[in-house]
């Protein structure tokens, strides 16, 4: 079992909170760096939460 399955099954119920902190962990790297790499930081966080099972355009039930 991979990690990234591992996570997924832990976050299983709570795609909403976990979609926050990686909003929210982007939005710290994009105070860091001062928006440097804000097009890198958006593009990682659309794909964590693809993988987590929480697509940004999918509404939350």
């Amino acid at each position: 079992m991979s990690v990234m399955d591992k996570l997924k099954g832990m976050l299983k119920g709570h795609e909403d909170q976990a979609g926050k902190g990686v909003d929210k962990a982007g939005d710290f790297a994009d105070k860091k760096t001062q928006g440097k790499y804000s097009g890198q930081v958006d593009t990682a966080q659309d794909k964590l939460k693809r993988q987590m099972g929480r697509d940004q355009d999918t509404p939350p039930q």
